[in-house]
C-alpha cells in the first residue's frame, strides 16, 4: 500500500480552499495511514492534526444508528413498529392537503421510516412544533420531548413514499433513550463509543473540548467575506474565501438535547475507530462487538424504492442507494467509484466523512472543518484516490 496519493490529494484541497484537513485510514484491522494538511487555524498558522476536535454535523448518523440496531438485535423492537408504541404522540399525524386543509394519514410512521428518511419529517427548525419544544423544554430541549413535540407539524408526504433528509435521526435517537432508559449520551458512550476505545466525542462543546476545538470556517464565493485569503497567500479574485465562525456554531438546541442527526463534536483519530469496527463486521479493535457481522450488512442493504432513489438525488452520490442511514454503493458504472459494491458511510455539514468497505475491511474518517464543505468535488474524489492507495 502507497498512500502518497492521497496525501497528495488533501495537499491540493488545502491549497485550493479548505482550511487544514485530516485523514485516519485502517485495513484489516490495523491502522495504516493518518496524516494531517493545512491548519487548525489559518491566522495563527497551528497546524491540523487527527487529535483536534471538530464538528462532525450529520457523520453523527452512523453512530447514532449502530446504537438503535444494537437494541434491534436485542429484539427491543422490529423495524416496521410504529413510532407511536415508543412516542405515542405521533400517533395521529397529517399532512396538508392541496387546498391547505389538513388530511390524516393513511400509513403510521414506522422505525423503518425513521432509518431511511422517509417519514416525511423536514430538518425546519423553525416550525410550530420545535417553537412547543422551547416552551415546555423551558429552552433546554430535552432530547425526548423535542420529538414528541415534532410530532405537533404536518408531513411532508404520507410516510413511506418518499425520501427527504430531516430530523428522523434525531426522532431516532430518542427512540432510543425510551427503549433503554438510559438518556442517548450516555447510552451511545457506554455501548459504542466505550467499545470501540472512543475516549474524545460529546453532543455538547465544553470548555475544555473548545481549547482543542479547530477553527471552524464558511466557504463563501463573494470575496468581501475573504478574511483569511492573505493567511493562505491567494488571490480573492475566483476563489472565494473563507469566513472565521464563532466556537459556539453547531447544531445545538439546548442543554438537555443530545442531537443524534448532528450533534456530535469529536477527533478524526477517534471516530476513525467506529468506522473500522463496522469495516470489520461489527467487531471493534479492542476485541469488543458493537454489531453482528449480519446486522452490518443488513445496514447496508439500499431500501429505497425506485421513487425513492429519485428524491435521494445529491451529485456526490450517484451510483448509491440508502440504507439504514448510510449511503450505500448500488451501481458502480453509474458512480464511476472504484469502491465495492456496498461500500457505505455518510458526511457532514463540515466536511467530515466516513467510509466503510466490510468486503475490503478497510475504512476511514476524513474531515475538513468548513461549512459548504464543497462535498460533490471532494467527496467522490477521496473515495477513488484512497481505494487506488489500496494498490489492489
Amino acid at each position: 500500500m502507497d498512500f502518497t496519493p492521497l496525501k497528495d490529494f488533501m495537499d491540493r484541497l488545502t491549497a485550493w480552499r479548505m482550511p487544514g484537513n485530516s485523514v485516519c485510514v485502517y485495513y484489516k484491522n490495523e491502522e495504516v495511514f493518518r496524516y494531517s494538511s493545512g491548519y487548525a487555524d489559518v491566522e495563527t498558522k497551528e497546524p491540523m492534526d487527527c487529535g483536534k476536535y471538530i464538528n462532525i454535523y450529520s457523520c453523527t448518523k452512523p453512530s447514532t444508528v449502530v446504537a438503535a440496531l444494537q437494541l434491534y438485535e436485542k429484539g427491543y423492537f422490529l423495524l416496521d413498529d410504529p413510532l407511536s408504541e415508543y412516542i405515542p404522540e405521533f400517533r395521529e399525524m397529517y399532512i396538508k392537503g392541496a387546498d391547505g386543509e389538513l388530511v390524516k394519514v393513511n400509513n403510521p410512521i414506522t422505525l423503518r421510516h425513521l432509518f431511511t428518511m422517509t417519514a416525511g419529517l423536514t430538518y425546519n427548525m423553525n416550525t410550530d412544533g420545535m417553537k412547543k419544544a422551547r416552551e415546555v423544554t423551558n429552552g433546554d430541549m430535552d432530547t425526548v420531548k423535542v420529538a414528541a413535540c415534532l410530532a405537533d407539524d404536518p408531513l411532508i408526504f404520507e410516510p413511506g413514499t418518499h425520501w427527504n433528509y430531516s430530523l428522523c435521526h434525531d426522532v431516532l435517537g430518542a427512540v432510543v433513550e425510551v427503549i433503554s432508559g438510559k438518556p442517548f449520551s450516555e447510552y451511545v458512550k457506554e455501548n459504542v463509543f466505550e467499545p470501540c476505545g472512543i475516549t474524545k466525542a460529546s453532543y455538547h462543546l465544553t470548555p475544555e473540548i473548545e481549547k482543542k476545538l479547530a477553527t471552524q470556517y464558511s466557504f463563501d464565493m463573494s470575496a468581501e467575506n475573504d478574511i483569511v485569503s492573505a493567511q493562505q497567500g491567494k488571490k480573492k479574485v475566483g476563489h472565494g474565501g473563507l469566513k472565521k465562525l464563532s466556537p459556539q456554531r453547531t447544531l445545538y438546541l439546548g442543554a438537555k438535547h443530545d442531537s443524534g442527526g448532528a450533534g456530535l463534536i469529536t477527533t478524526v483519530e477517534d471516530y476513525a475507530k467506529l468506522a473500522n469496527a463496522l469495516a470489520n463486521h461489527g467487531r471493534a479493535k479492542t476485541g469488543e462487538r458493537i454489531l453482528s457481522r449480519g446486522t452490518v450488512d443488513l445496514l447496508r442493504c439500499n431500501q429505497l424504492s425506485d421513487v425513492q432513489l429519485k428524491d435521494f438525488n445529491w451529485p456526490q452520490l450517484r451510483g448509491y442507494g440508502y440504507g439504514l442511514g448510510v449511503r450505500t454503493l448500488i451501481d458502480k458504472a453509474k458512480s464511476g467509484s472504484c469502491g465495492s459494491l456496498g461500500e457505505f458511510g455518510w458526511g457532514g455539514a463540515a466536511g467530515a466523512t466516513i467510509l466503510v468497505d466490510p468486503d475490503e475491511e478497510f475504512s476511514l474518517f476524513y474531515a475538513h472543518h468548513m461549512l459548504n464543505p464543497q462535498e460533490d468535488y471532494y467527496q467522490p474524489r477521496l473515495r477513488n484516490v484512497a481505494y487506488m492507495c489500496l494498490g489492489r
